[in-house]
């Protein structure tokens, strides 16, 4: 066996990889090209979810996290804080 064979088999193994991949994307974009309105419902939905997860997710974690500072309040330096911010927020709604 010469040093060229084996980087010949490497690269013959990487060249059917590399088509069987080639090959596998194309029929999935073809089958989902024929139905282009399938793709932008599905794709409109997906994005609506994720909005709509997204504000969820990050409204539960301010919610935990000003309930999590409301429990310091005894505490000097947070507390003052947390207090002014609360009479700062109670007179922008006035």
């Amino acid at each position: 066996m010469s040093e060229k064979e084996p980087k010949k088999v490497n690269r013959l193994k990487k060249e059917q990889i590399s088509g069987a991949q080639r090959e596998l994307l194309e029929q999935l974009f073809d089958d989902h090209y024929r139905f282009r309105w399938r793709v932008y419902k599905m794709n409109f939905f997906r994005g609506v979810f994720f909005g709509l997860g997204s504000v969820l997710g990050a409204s539960l974690i301010v919610g935990l996290l000003l309930w999590v500072l409301s429990l310091f309040t005894q505490l000097p330096v947070v507390g003052n804080l947390f207090e002014q911010s609360q009479s700062t927020i109670e007179n922008r709604n006035r």
